[in-house]
């Protein structure tokens, strides 16, 4: 890589509150805010509204929509009559 042109890749913390769920990863990504991880060092922390612990795809609580049912019902209402 090109030295100077990159921006610094780095831990940061990413939190979601609703789930009471943070995650240390690296990242190019900035913030003011900081928090003291489990290891005893501060990093930068991120606050995102939603994660793999609270999105309802990944926790299973996503609804199936009966979409067999609406396309069978467009079909019927909107056939061709030949």
């Amino acid at each position: 890589m090109k030295p100077g042109i990159h921006p610094d890749y780095r831990p940061i913390v990413f939190r979601d509150r609703a789930a009471d769920f943070a995650f240390l990863t690296r990242s190019t990504a900035t913030s003011e805010k900081t928090v003291e991880w489990t290891d005893g060092r501060t990093y930068p922390v991120i606050d995102v509204e939603i994660s793999s612990a609270s999105h309802p795809f990944y926790t299973g609580t996503a609804r199936v929509v009966d979409t067999a049912g609406r396309v069978e019902r467009f079909q019927r209402r909107y056939q061709r009559k030949r």
